[in-house]
């Protein structure tokens, strides 16, 4: 999954990909890179982050949508917690809505689901953006998110979405410390046995410069470590603003027999 964001404001790439022209390009360098979908984003969820309106989100999306579907059959995600933003970007050709409240903010986002039947990126989260990484705590990290991947299971099925609409994320670096996303990427075989795919997005994220050290354009090789060890380990899909350098290790590791997909 690579990484196309089109805020002023991401912890990443913010201001880099205004243009909606630039960031469908973008988009098309990174699927002919090896990437198998694409995820906009129209909203930075970076700790501390602003929230964003609808109306502007959409803005912001929808042209980069509209020329990519022109131009590419590849599924398309859209990075959205607001049901109108969700609606707009299906109706406009996404393929999925990859959601980090998970559906918490209400069941309208899930009763589009269920109309739509597109694809679902249910995510982890303790808190909200602004303040998710002021003091998270929890009792077990990898209990408490294996539970809650249950209960939304549990609650969209209720709620009309079918499983294999489903993907799940334990949301690396969203209201968790630097040792909570070490103890998440270990129970990875753990996480993996919901039955639904396994996303991972580490990508570039502040707890591996804490960890191993390194500004923001710096930590690809702690991202790769993840990824290989996640992979090895049951996730499906890895979200990558770094994709030509994740396929290439992908595939090296498949040719070391270790099973990577």
């Amino acid at each position: 999954m690579g990484v196309v964001n089109v805020t002023p404001d991401s912890f990443s790439d913010g201001g880099r990909l205004q243009d909606p022209d630039e960031a469908a390009e973008s988009a098309l360098r990174l699927l002919s890179e090896g990437a198998d979908l694409i995820d906009i984003g129209g909203e930075s969820t970076r700790p501390g982050a602003t929230p964003t309106t609808a109306d502007d989100e959409v803005s912001r999306v929808i042209p980069v949508l509209r020329r990519l579907r022109a131009q590419t059959d590849a599924p398309l995600s859209v990075d959205t917690h607001k049901p109108v933003v969700a609606a707009a970007a299906l109706a406009a050709g996404a393929d999925v809505i990859n959601d980090i409240r998970a559906g918490t903010a209400g069941l309208e986002m899930w009763e589009l689901l269920r109309s739509t039947r597109a694809g679902y990126v249910c995510m982890h989260m303790q808190g909200v953006p602004a303040t998710m990484q002021q003091a998270p705590r929890y009792d077990d990290v990898v209990a408490e998110v294996d539970s809650f991947f249950r209960e939304r299971l549990k609650a969209l099925a209720n709620a009309g979405v079918s499983a294999e609409q489903v993907v799940l994320d334990p949301g690396f670096g969203f209201g968790k410390t630097p040792e909570h996303n070490l103890q998440l990427l270990r129970a990875t075989d753990r996480l993996s046995r919901q039955g639904r795919p396994l996303l991972i997005g580490v990508s570039r994220k502040s707890f591996l410069g804490r960890l191993v050290g390194g500004e923001v354009t710096e930590r690809l090789g702690g991202a790769l470590a993840c990824t290989l060890w996640t992979v090895r380990h049951g996730v499906g899909i890895v979200r990558t603003h770094d994709v030509a350098a994740t396929v290439q290790a992908l595939r090296m590791q498949t040719l070391l027999g270790e099973g990577a997909a």
